[in-house]
């Protein structure tokens, strides 16, 4: 492939070059660093990435040629778990959890995902597609590139429909690439109160189905908790998505055990998602099974719990981790990776690199990406960003700083 773009004068070239699957154990150190390095594009592209002085008798004289001015440069975050769609706020409920309401008490007094629900129902598909793009601008400010996103604040076939084709007109309208997930499975609707089985049998026999034929969604996800859906509840919903076509994520063991893991397993499912409670048996039925962990610690932070992932027991037993925001507007209204990275290297014990190998190539994988982006390497993507610093380790050292890298999306600098 012809050169057509080479970004030179880069500091510090994270690449995350390796195998081509997700990265375990030891292998999340391991970031493929180059100092004094360029990366070299044909249009849309990686066709090289590594030292200058090895790469620089390939840059052709009509390249056009981009200073990095001795920055570090990594491969854009991928954001594997956020709630993007829905209307409205709940800054009140954010204040009851200060004064010493849990997320369950609000959740009873008919606050929490309902209140949300009923905002999302009343709200047109323009005024959510306009909601989505300010959050959809958040991410792409603090570098996130590529970003799974659910449903599940409409929990009616009308409204659940209308957010899965806000998140198709935002991808279409770019630049950041979103992966839809249908998550009708988040909680039983105020009409269905005492009906839960006929709300399950909705989701599994009328909405997957109309789903997975119009192409809406890739993914299908459950919460499965005390406040949410049982276990057996949710293998009717996600086995009927497997029947359909729509591979399986599962919110699970958020506030106790038992709680859906062990379900992730039995369906190998794509991820198990929170995981604050999983026992280390389950662990391992995950790890067997081939799931990926997504590791949420926002919502625990956000929520005021110091109850976190046991991040190190699972890099320890080989599981491929993930690191995501939940960027919702109840638990976690966070839509910053790089604060993500703080908060698992500070509460959860991650290194530097084993956070950033989590949301970046891990993530891709966990979305069947992997092979696309999340890592600089020869014919993936060109989704990268340049820095306003030198070190990849700044970016979980500066906590919460208002740091706005040059984003670039299929080879091409964008701005929020």
């Amino acid at each position: 492939m012809s050169v057509t773009h080479a970004v030179v004068n880069i500091g510090q070239l994270v690449t995350l070059a390796g195998p081509s699957r997700p990265r375990v154990g030891d292998e999340l150190q391991h970031l493929a660093i180059h100092a004094n390095a360029a990366l070299l594009l044909a249009g849309d592209s990686i066709v090289a990435a590594g030292p200058y002085a090895e790469l620089r008798s390939r840059i052709p004289s009509e390249a056009t040629i981009l200073d990095a001015e001795g920055r570090c440069v990594t491969p854009g975050f991928v954001d594997a778990h956020t709630h993007l769609v829905f209307a409205g706020n709940r800054a009140a409920e954010f204040e009851q959890r200060i004064a010493g309401a849990t997320y369950q008490q609000i959740a009873a007094s008919g606050g929490g995902i309902l209140r949300t629900v009923s905002l999302t129902r009343m709200a047109t598909e323009d005024e959510l597609l306009a909601a989505a793009a300010r959050h959809q601008r958040w991410m792409l400010r603090t570098g996130t590139t590529t970003l799974e996103a659910k449903s599940g604040y409409g929990l009616d076939h009308d409204t659940e429909l209308r957010m899965l084709r806000v998140l198709a007109r935002l991808n279409a309208q770019g630049p950041t690439h979103i992966v839809p997930t249908l998550l009708a499975a988040h909680t039983v609707p105020p009409e269905y109160a005492g009906r839960r089985h006929d709300y399950v049998r909705f989701i599994a026999e009328t909405l997957i189905p109309q789903v997975a034929h119009a192409g809406l969604a890739r993914f299908c996800d459950a919460f499965c908790d005390d406040h949410a859906f049982t276990v057996e509840e949710a293998r009717t919903v996600l086995a009927a998505a497997q029947r359909h076509g729509l591979r399986p994520r599962i919110h699970a063991e958020q506030f106790r055990p038992g709680t859906g893991a062990a379900l992730a397993a039995e369906l190998r499912a794509a991820t198990a998602d929170h995981l604050e409670t999983v026992t280390p048996e389950v662990l391992q039925q995950l790890r067997q099974a081939g799931v990926q962990p997504v590791l949420l610690p926002g919502s625990v932070f956000a929520l005021g719990r110091t109850h976190y992932p046991p991040a190190l027991s699972m890099v320890e037993l080989g599981l491929a981790i993930v690191l995501a925001t939940d960027f919702n507007p109840g638990s976690s209204p966070i839509p910053s990776i790089p604060f993500i990275l703080s908060l698992a290297c500070l509460h959860m014990g991650l290194s530097p690199a084993q956070a950033l190998a989590a949301a970046t190539i891990n993530a891709a994988h966990s979305l069947g990406l992997g092979h696309l982006i999340g890592s600089l390497e020869p014919a993936k993507q060109a989704d990268f960003l340049i820095h306003e610093f030198t070190d990849y380790r700044e970016l979980a050292y500066f906590i919460a700083a208002p740091a706005r890298p040059r984003v670039f999306i299929a080879g091409r600098e964008v701005t929020p």
